[in-house]
This record gives structure tokens, C-alpha cells and sequence, in this order.
């Protein structure tokens, strides 16, 4: 899977990193700091199929990041944590693609370092739950088999039940979760789309009946379990490809376990667009036409983006998801 394997040479002899390396089984190339070649000169996306690089790393500077509005369910505080840059999954509408320089992947392995940075935040916000979500930059599952950092965030929301850790997922990598006892504020989120749209943007991933029978699985063992309808991407029988997915998600018994949905349409900054239109010319995420939003990001036109939320949400209302339960995401107000 991995072309090249660059270690951080302060960290070759660690046991984190020295198990890793056990299980990629190829021979690392050191280095002083990761960045010294990882994003220094631009290499495609695309070349992600055929030729990726793993690089293992500290993270320096800011460990935390306030995640910005409307992220989250309102009214406590989100932020997100950086455990990896890239992801090994390819979906056409990734925002990665326009935001780093490279597709190769960096996984951080200064877990301790991020765990004392959400302690600090959790002391400073004494008087209400604080969220801390995984999988911004990278899926949170897809590569725990190699990272074996579960368990420290695990115990990290075992220890202090005010802060709720959030896995964002389009994997059924569970072997390492499977092994955690379930936390109500250990939530593992899924991103799921109709099984036809699924199969014509979401490439190299876990499909959406594979992901909807790895939610079952978690369901039934007690875990947290939330969903994101994000992005939601406009095709014909919009209406009916999403009935199909909540009906089959409410005979699993899905839908009234959720804990949140959120709902967002796909969106791009403007450089996304430029790379999405160059790596896919003839993805459907073209067929509709889009225009410039609220935030400058390039969007369906508003009367649109509404109706289709809310057509989504009135079909999750029928299939048993809690109105509470649900959320716009990234959007403004209707």
C-alpha cells in the first residue's frame, strides 16, 4: 500500500511508532521534520491510486482548532483534533484534494500531547460538555489498525464524562473499537449518501449497505451512534434514493437510536471546485448548476439547498429520527 514510509528521527525508536512500522512492514527513511518533503512540491491528487507515502510525525503548533459555526449542534463548544492529514479514501468531492499539496498521508503520533490540550480546554470551560471531533482532515477509523490511539481517547471520555469525543467515519475498520467498552460520549459517526450516489462519488469506500450493517453491528453492541447526510448532492429520484436509505436504516432500527443527523449541502471553496472539475470533468457533481454563497463557497442557489434539506428531513422524521436529533450543517439561516 505505501510507496515510502518517512519517520520524524526523534521518534524512530518509539514503541507507537515502532509498532506501526511493524505492521506496514517496510523500512523507514528518517528525517527531521516531516515537512521538509511532505507538501513541498505539488503532487496530484489522483496519484493517490498508485503512489502514496506515509509519514510518521508529531504535531506541532496548534492541536486544537474551535471548529466553526453551525459545525455542530448549538450551544456548547466544538472543536476538532488533528490525529492525521489525508485520507486513503477517495471521494470526488473532497475538500483535501485543493486543500494540501499532496495526497500522502501523515499520521501524528503525540496522542499524549493532543490528550493534555483537551484536558486544559475541558478545565477552562467548567460549566457546560465540550466536543471534540476526529476526522476533519483524515477518516477516524479507516487506519486504527496501524495507530492503536483508540483506547487513549477512550479513556480520555471515560475519565471525564463533560467532554464528548466524536469519531467521523466512512469506514467499517472496527476491530480496535469493537475491543472499547461503549461510552455515551464516545460517539462514532457515520457519513452516509444513497447507495447510487454512494457508488458514483464516494470511490474506494466502504459501501453504503456496508457501512449501514457496520452501524447495526455497534447498535447492537450499545455504542453512540450519530450520522451525517453531508454532502448531500443533487440527482434524479433525489426524493426516493434518500426514502430508500432512511427506510433501510429504520428496519436496522437506525434511525430512532441516533443521537444527532446533521445535513449539508456539498459545497467547495473555490480552488476545491478548480481541482474537483480537473480530477472528475464528468462527475455528477456537475450535472447541477451552482453559484457563489454566503461564505464564498460555490453552492446550489439557496431556495434550492432548502428544499432539499428539508425534503431530507421530512423523510427522516417519517422514518423515526428525532426532530431534536436533527441538524442543518454548515449553512445559513433558511
Amino acid at each position: 500500500m505505501w510507496n515510502k514510509v518517512y519517520v520524524e528521527e526523534h521518534l524512530l525508536n518509539t514503541p507507537r511508532v515502532q509498532s506501526i512500522l511493524a505492521k506496514v512492514k517496510k523500512g523507514p527513511i528518517t528525517l527531521k521534520n516531516y515537512d521538509e518533503i511532505w507538501g513541498q512540491s505539488k503532487k496530484p491528487y489522483l496519484h493517490k491510486r498508485d503512489s502514496l507515502n506515509l509519514f510518521l510525525a508529531s504535531k506541532k503548533g496548534q492541536l486544537l482548532k474551535l471548529a466553526p459555526d453551525a459545525y455542530g449542534q448549538a450551544g456548547e463548544p466544538h472543536y476538532y483534533f488533528i490525529h492525521a492529514y489525508n485520507c486513503i479514501y477517495e471521494c470526488q468531492y473532497c475538500y483535501l484534494q485543493g486543500y494540501f499539496n499532496t495526497p500522502d498521508i501523515v499520521l501524528f503520533v503525540n496522542h499524549e500531547e493532543i490528550l493534555a490540550e483537551m484536558q486544559k480546554t475541558l478545565d477552562e470551560n467548567p460549566d457546560t460538555r465540550v466536543w471534540f471531533h476526529a476526522g476533519e482532515f483524515s477518516d477516524s477509523l479507516a487506519l486504527t489498525h496501524l495507530t492503536g490511539e483508540l483506547e487513549l481517547y477512550h479513556e480520555f471520555c471515560r475519565q471525564n464524562p463533560r467532554a464528548v469525543i466524536e469519531l467521523r467515519t466512512k469506514s467499517v475498520n472496527t476491530k480496535e473499537l469493537l475491543q472499547l467498552e461503549p461510552l455515551k460520549n464516545f460517539i462514532v459517526s457515520f457519513s452516509l449518501s444513497p447507495q447510487k450516489i454512494g457508488k458514483s462519488v464516494d470511490l474506494k469506500t466502504p459501501s453504503t449497505q456496508a457501512r449501514l450493517k457496520t452501524m447495526d453491528e455497534l447498535n447492537k453492541k450499545g455504542f453512540t451512534l450519530a450520522a451525517h447526510f453531508d454532502p448531500i448532492i443533487y440527482q434524479d429520484q433525489f426524493k426516493a434514493q434518500y426514502q430508500e436509505l432512511l427506510q433501510s436504516m429504520e428496519q436496522l432500527g437506525l434511525t430512532t437510536v441516533l443521537n444527532y443527523l446533521s445535513m449539508g449541502v456539498v459545497r467547495f471553496t473555490k480552488d476545491v471546485y478548480r481541482e474537483v472539475e480537473r480530477n472528475y470533468p464528468d462527475s455528477p457533481l456537475h450535472s447541477t448548476p451552482m453559484v457563489k454563497s454566503f461564505d464564498n463557497k460555490v453552492r446550489y442557489n439557496h431556495p434550492m439547498r432548502m428544499w432539499m434539506m428539508n425534503t431530507v428531513k421530512e423523510l427522516a422524521l417519517q422514518s423515526g429520527v428525532a426532530e431534536k436529533a436533527i441538524y442543518f450543517c454548515m449553512e445559513e439561516h433558511a
